[in-house]
């Protein structure tokens, strides 16, 4: 087993999205949107306007501040528009694959962003290629933008419905025209997709924190299979999947450790779905200690909960610099590897003499959280209890999440007992897969893929391969 793949321990994906619709002078609250997004992406962010007549856009790679510190607003015109921030699941990180993705088909200009990762995309791209067709990125995006394009779809009724009802896996897609944006969410509901009001018009983002720095006021969520289109009309709803075809397939991780815990994510606040996560795991693994400590910043609301059901006093043990960002999103191993290591410092007064329970919200590969116990031994720790808030990742995941073979991941091919000898801890626990979905009592319509091996699609076209959709053909052009 190849422990050393990846150097962080928290698994990497996908990207975050923001639309604004109705707003004077759009520019600037997207670009609040997706600043309150930036944990959900870190290699690329763009902005895409309209203003009725022109389409403006606007990317680069970097964090959103990088890329529009010093933006001129004038240049990203108009009362509508859609943003993105990055992070790869599919394709490389480069220019041409940062988002909204704008192209010019026969009948006008549309804008596309999206977030989820698509399980039919190799199938479908690989179609329009025999066919003749040019694609500018190696993500899975642009699959969406050429069944736009596509007579069979560009001359039928209700042509972005049927265009997204051929794809298959977690999406939730904004689009733009020169006067109209649509949202859409995949008929699984994989990844959340938010929608407000703010003053006559209407913001769409991943998270509700988004909304709330942009001013705007939580209407509801996006169904799964649900398209919606605002336009100066307002806004209307309808669905490209229908009845049996709607499969709630939500994203239990999301919960876990990727949104932020000031979001409201599937009708649930994620801090108090993590604090009872925290609880319900000290009732499951209870050890005798004298503090507990979390791996920040997603493992505090876990580790508070565990201290308020065991009773043992929770303390800041490790402190982390902010100044380095979320290391399981940044692009390249050498990055992460010094992320990893700059990224978190041992309060030695904390934890010398102590015996500590460590709370961290996953343990992917395992290598990162070795080290992390090795870093409370040498500070004086005289026992260290790992506590992980979810259920050992044994599967792969193909819906975002880049881990993507069992191979990579340490319980894919180790138990407990035998994780727990590898990271030198006393004890190890992990929260069961029922434990998982205790806050959300007998409600059901969740994906845990990454621990069942139950995955609701067919992902039989999957390659696994992150650059499956690049061109890397060896054989000669026929000039």
């Amino acid at each position: 087993m190849n422990m050393d793949v990846r150097e962080s321990d928290s698994p990497k994906e996908f990207c975050g999205l923001c639309g604004v619709y109705g707003v004077p002078d759009v520019g600037p609250t997207l670009y609040q949107g997706l600043f309150s997004l930036q944990h959900r992406g870190q290699e690329g962010a763009g902005i895409a306007t309209a203003d009725g007549r022109e389409v403006y856009s606007v990317r680069g790679q970097g964090l959103v501040n990088d890329v529009f510190g010093r933006q001129d607003w004038s240049a990203l015109p108009g009362h509508l528009g859609i943003g993105h921030v990055r992070y790869s699941t599919t394709g490389s990180t480069r220019i041409q694959n940062v988002q909204p993705l704008v192209a010019e088909c026969v009948d006008g200009i549309w804008a596309v962003a999206h977030n989820g990762n698509l399980v039919n995309a190799e199938k479908l791209r690989g179609m329009y290629q025999e066919a003749g067709a040019i694609f500018q990125t190696g993500t899975d995006s642009e699959v969406l933008i050429h069944l736009l394009a596509d007579p069979m779809y560009r001359t039928r009724p209700r042509r972005v419905a049927r265009a997204l009802a051929e794809l298959d896996g977690a999406f939730c897609f904004l689009l733009m025209t020169r006067n109209c944006m649509l949202a859409a969410r995949d008929r699984y509901g994989f990844r959340p997709l938010s929608v407000g009001r703010l003053g006559d018009g209407y913001v769409v983002a991943s998270e509700t924190c988004a909304l709330e720095l942009v001013g705007a006021t939580f209407i509801r969520d996006v169904e799964p299979g649900e398209l919606l289109i605002f336009d100066e009309s307002g806004m209307h709803s309808s669905f490209f999947a229908e009845g049996p075809e709607r499969k709630p397939a939500r994203c239990i991780f999301e919960m876990v450790y990727f949104a932020r815990p000031d979001s409201k994510v599937f009708g649930k606040n994620v801090h108090e779905t993590r604090v009872q996560y925290g609880r319900q795991l000290a009732k499951e693994h209870p050890v005798d200690a004298d503090v507990v400590i979390s791996i920040p910043d997603s493992g505090n609301s876990a580790a508070l909960g565990y201290s308020m059901e065991s009773k043992i006093p929770l303390e800041h043990g490790f402190i982390r610099n902010h100044y380095v960002g979320r290391t399981f999103i940044m692009p390249s191993q050498g990055d992460r590897s010094r992320g990893v290591d700059m990224k978190l410092a041992v309060l030695r007064e904390v934890v010398k003499g102590k015996r500590v329970i460590v709370v961290d919200d996953s343990v992917v590969r395992g290598t990162t959280a070795r080290r992390r116990v090795q870093r409370l031994r040498e500070a004086g720790a005289t026992e260290v209890h790992m506590r992980v808030s979810c259920p050992p990742i044994k599967h792969p995941c193909f819906y975002g999440i880049d881990f993507p073979t069992s191979d990579e991941l340490i319980a894919g091919g180790m138990d407990v007992d035998e994780i727990c000898a590898y990271l030198e801890a006393d004890s190890l626990g992990y929260l069961s897969l029922e434990g998982l979905f205790v806050p959300f009592g007998s409600e059901h319509g969740f994906c845990s893929a990454c621990f069942s091996g139950d995955y609701p699609s067919d992902i039989s076209g999957m390659s696994g391969d992150k650059h499956a959709l690049e061109s890397r053909s060896e054989l000669p052009l026929n000039i």
